[in-house]
């Protein structure tokens, strides 16, 4: 199961940093992905991490203000990001798998669940 949190209400230009914890599975098995959904559209790939953290990928409109991370130890991914815009406003979601970051980024739509997410909202 995966947890995210970390989500709120920033103005533009402002910071967060989100979590996705896991309990009962290693993150550092698989790659780690983070996607977003916004109201009346579907999921979409934001991130994505190997379970060693060597490797990362990003959606072109977050590359630069967003900074995925592995703590092996936590067994949590974090997400750090900055420069918020308004369009970046949206739930959050982690999701996982055995395939490598490129694969996870067309993935956001073939994951069959979906945790609670953490709702990020930027202001402007």
């Amino acid at each position: 199961q995966l947890l995210e949190s970390g989500g709120g209400l920033v103005q533009a230009g402002g910071s967060l940093r989100l979590s996705c914890a896991a309990s009962g599975r290693t993150l550092s098995d698989y790659a780690v992905g983070w996607f977003r959904q916004a109201p009346g559209k579907e999921h979409e790939f934001v991130a994505a991490i190997n379970g060693n953290g060597e490797n990362t990928y990003y959606a072109d409109s977050v590359k630069g203000r967003f900074t995925i991370s592995i703590d092996k130890a936590k067994n949590t991914v974090y997400l750090q990001l900055n420069s918020l815009k308004p369009e970046d406003t949206a739930v959050y979601y982690c999701n996982g798998d055995f395939a490598t970051v490129e694969n996870i980024a067309t993935m956001a739509g073939i994951f069959a669940s979906w945790g609670q997410g953490t709702q990020v909202t930027v202001s402007s």
